[in-house]
């Protein structure tokens, strides 16, 4: 009978933890990468700016080979949008271009329906780091409701080693490509 109550005072006790601690942390997050690819920062803007080319670096995109995807508007510009419905790992959802600095950055904005409704806003900038060399940073950030804003600690290390693999996929595609 004494293991059934300190059971249950263990369970208790996370439960009050999983409740108590969202109360004092940021909604907020945000997770940036960044890497260098042998390119000129117009190649590679060239690239990036366009929603179906994220198919061919993004780990999101290689994650579900059957997942149906929809492309509306005219890619590479504001109001073009990229729909996805795969399975569980990617889940259903829209990225729309909102902004384009041309030659600079694109920003996007993410809408998530599954495994969870949210939204978060997403972008990919890239800067001279060279002759003919670009740095390019990809980034996300969003807001998590109490008490899910509890996971937004780890949401660094869960999303920046995504956006890294994409980013790696991207430099070895573009310095492969003559």
């Amino acid at each position: 009978m004494k293991i059934l109550k300190v059971i249950l005072f263990l369970v208790l006790g996370l439960v009050a933890l999983f409740l108590i601690v969202p109360l004092f942390m940021n909604k907020e997050y945000h997770c940036s990468r960044s890497v260098t690819i042998s390119k000129s920062k117009q190649e590679v803007f060239d690239f990036v700016k366009y929603l179906r080319n994220q198919d061919l670096y993004s780990k999101w995109a290689k994650m579900d080979p059957n997942m149906k995807k929809d492309f509306t508007g005219e890619d590479g510009k504001p109001g073009a949008i990229a729909s996805w419905e795969g399975n569980d790992d990617v889940g259903k959802g829209a990225q729309e271009i909102k902004k384009i600095d041309e030659g600079n950055r694109v920003d996007y904005e993410l809408r998530f329906e599954k495994p969870w409704k949210s939204t978060a806003q997403s972008y990919m900038q890239v800067e001279d780091a060279g002759p003919n060399v670009t740095k390019v940073t990809w980034g996300i950030s969003g807001k998590s409701s109490y008490p899910m804003n509890i996971m937004n600690f780890m949401m660094d290390g869960m999303l920046g080693a995504d956006l890294q693999t994409g980013l790696d996929n991207l430099k070895t595609l573009l310095e492969k490509t003559p």
